[in-house]
């Protein structure tokens, strides 16, 4: 195996902290090696503490090594880099892992794949047509909200240690008539958690918001359906809602609901939201909340930043309940955090416990303890 322990440099100080992001890189390509590593040098915000070739050695030098980020090609010898996700993030103790791979292009299967099982983003390789001479500029941009959505959790772990925990709401015990789901970064691999532990059936139409570029929606709403065994669609402009259907937000728009004549149906809007996001979970609440209020149930997942926690304060305050991940299994605990400081999330809990909580109030529901 080859590995490069980076030499000791003089801590610098910007907008991630006091120290520098340490990387890794696993690709089996020498040239790739070289030149994503040179790219990395050229920032002070980075530094190199290992390469690997395989999946294999990059397993091997986790248990000498501490990383923040492994940049990880998907195509290598051995298992490769798509079926090793999973193990790389168990041993890397909370590193983020970035996939940069040629077959990583928007849109395609092993991207939403990658996704799905942990991956917090994915870029290609540079080739004809792709980036216009900006993949240093883009990946060291990609790598510097990595970094940001560490340092964010570092403090957020400090913060919850040194205060009292936030209270949670309470919440009704009624059936609900519809579901919503709000995720970002690891949202994928959290929504197959959740649906996975989901009963088949649960009698409501389902609304989903994963932030993720347009070219991605066709293969993720597939890949959803089969993890979820049921319907899923890209959500467009007077769409039914069906029980147990999926609907997903489009990349280019924001999902939300709009009476047509005697019939609710989906209707996409596509002014900025308060946060930034497109789609934007924000809308996707507040909607609900006009249309189903104390019967509507939102569930904020993995994510970076504060989408969601408007139109959570929206939603519960026409009657409606929130249900927010819990850190411990969360890639980056920002949007549920959010959701919990303002007082508005009525449990905290992992996806296969959310699933539990969503059958309780569905028609099939247990009696309330």
């Amino acid at each position: 195996m080859e590995r490069v322990l980076a030499s000791s440099r003089d801590r610098y100080q910007d907008q991630l902290g006091d120290r520098r992001i340490r990387l890794m890189i696993v690709d089996d390509s020498v040239v790739a090696r070289a030149v994503l590593s040179r790219i990395v040098e050229t920032d002070n915000a980075f530094e190199i503490a290992a390469v690997a070739s395989t999946a294999e050695d990059a397993l091997d030098a986790l248990n000498h090594v501490r990383v923040d980020i492994i940049l990880l090609d998907l195509e290598m010898p051995g298992a490769g880099g798509l079926k090793s996700i999973p193990e790389i993030i168990r041993a890397a103790a909370g590193a983020k892992v970035m996939i940069v791979s040629s077959i990583a292009d928007e849109g395609a299967e092993a991207t939403v794949a990658a996704l799905a099982l942990g991956a917090a983003d994915t870029l290609p390789k540079p080739g004809i047509g792709r980036f216009n001479g900006r993949f240093s500029e883009i990946l060291l941009g990609k790598l510097k909200s990595l970094g940001q959505a560490i340092v964010l959790e570092k403090r957020t772990q400090a913060d919850a240690h040194k205060g009292s925990p936030a209270p949670l709401r309470a919440m009704s015990c009624d059936p609900i008539e519809v579901l919503a789901i709000g995720a970002s970064t690891g949202g994928i691999h959290a929504l197959s958690a959740l649906f996975q532990a989901l009963p088949k059936r649960i009698g409501v139409p389902i609304l989903v918001t994963q932030h993720l570029p347009q070219p991605f929606m066709s293969v993720f709403a597939r890949q959803l359906g089969v993890a979820a065994h049921r319907e899923t669609l890209v959500g467009e402009d007077g769409l039914e809602l069906v029980p147990d259907r999926i609907i997903v937000a489009p990349g280019d728009g924001h999902l939300t609901l709009d009476w047509s004549g005697r019939r609710l149906g989906v209707k996409l809007t596509h002014g900025r939201s308060s946060s930034g996001c497109m789609p934007s979970v924000d809308p996707m609440f507040s909607s609900l909340a006009t249309a189903f209020g104390r019967a509507a149930l939102g569930v904020i997942l993995t994510g970076m930043g504060r989408d969601g926690a408007e139109g959570a304060q929206r939603l519960v305050a026409c009657g409606g309940s929130i249900i927010a991940q819990d850190e411990a299994s969360s890639a980056v605990w920002g949007m549920p955090r959010a959701v919990l400081e303002a007082g508005l999330a009525s449990a905290v809990l992992p996806p296969d416990k959310i699933a539990r909580r969503i059958a309780s109030r569905t028609e099939e529901r247990q009696p309330c303890k």
